[in-house]
């Protein structure tokens, strides 16, 4: 056990900004927070259905208002500066105010360098680096204005391995970007009680995207998005000054707070091997110390080798 909190009372009326969230794992943790009384802004593009993905911004709206809380569905593209300040400052006019900052939305292409176009290296850099920082930095003002909160950024841990290179470098980079800005701005923003976190998944997450790309068999070696919400809640919920600059997995955060059973999030009841999400080696699921947690300019992250974590997962190459 640790000293992380279990009162979530800190999320009732919490005023939230996400991108992404029409869907997947971004939708799980939004309906999360609704259901401790969240008022949680969406900002995505899907505002119209498409053709191979489930969900808008409207019916992500719906399931988040059903689940208890506020919503506010925003027509928004992360790539664009002026899209995303209208967003904020829409959010900010209805909720009077910024509390949490999620970074969910992320673009992925899963290939080797002479098979990523300069498109595609674009669009990941665009999404994931630079609308993580766009988003982030138009937030801010708010969320000072508040005296502080938190910014929780779906981003792995900063391990400088060449196997998390190797097989899809514009990717690897574009992702580690969102996780630089929680090791940067936790350090610079220390001493005004806002809270820089990244949030990662320890095994492959079955989402509509994911059944796209893999099929439907990967669903047995999959656990379901709800394990990542629950985590968020959990992170969320701590005071802002307590918890700062870590590079936080899912199933540890879970297991900090007593969580010992785990099957319910297995999206095939009782199994027991998972596929292994990316970017993650062994030591990576060491629980944090409170004086780790709570130390935003502490060693965070190092260069790991010589564990027993794969590469990464094997999905077919028509991603």
């Amino acid at each position: 056990m640790s000293s992380l909190s279990t009162d979530f009372s800190r999320l009732h009326g919490a005023r939230v900004f996400m991108t992404g969230g029409s869907r997947g794992i971004g939708l799980a943790i939004a309906k999360v927070l609704a259901s401790h009384g969240g008022r949680v802004a969406i900002a995505a593009k899907t505002a119209a259905p498409h053709p191979k993905l489930p969900g808008t911004i409207y019916t992500a709206a719906a399931e988040i208002e059903a689940a208890g809380g506020e919503a506010l569905p925003l027509v928004c593209d992360i790539r664009d500066e002026k899209a995303v300040q209208a967003a904020v400052d829409a959010a900010v006019a209805a909720f009077g105010g910024l509390d949490v900052v999620i970074n969910n939305a992320s673009a992925i292409h899963l290939f080797g360098t002479l098979e990523t176009p300069l498109k595609k290296v674009d669009l990941m850099y665009q999404v994931n680096t630079r609308g993580t920082y766009v988003t982030t930095r138009a937030c801010l003002p708010h969320l000072l204005a508040a005296g502080g909160g938190h910014v929780l950024n779906i981003s792995p841990p900063l391990n400088m391995d060449a196997k998390w290179f190797a097989p899809h470098t514009a990717y690897t980079m574009a992702k580690y970007g969102m996780s630089m800005c929680v090791l940067g701005m936790a350090a610079e923003f220390a001493d005004a009680g806002i809270a820089f976190n990244a949030l990662w998944p320890n095994t492959a997450i079955y989402t509509a995207a994911v059944a796209m790309i893999s099929g439907e068999s990967s669903r047995a070696h999959c656990r379901n998005v709800d394990i990542m919400a629950d985590a968020a809640a959990v992170i969320l919920a701590q005071p802002p000054e307590k918890c700062s600059g870590n590079f936080f997995v899912d199933e540890t955060v879970l297991r900090m707070v007593g969580v010992t059973q785990f099957d319910k999030y297995a999206c095939v009841p009782g199994t027991t091997s998972f596929l292994p999400d990316f970017f993650l080696n062994d030591d990576d699921l060491r629980p944090p110390t409170a004086a780790e947690m709570a130390d935003p300019t502490g060693e965070k992250t190092r260069s790991r080798k010589g564990d027993s974590r794969k590469a990464s997962l094997q999905l077919p190459s028509k991603l």
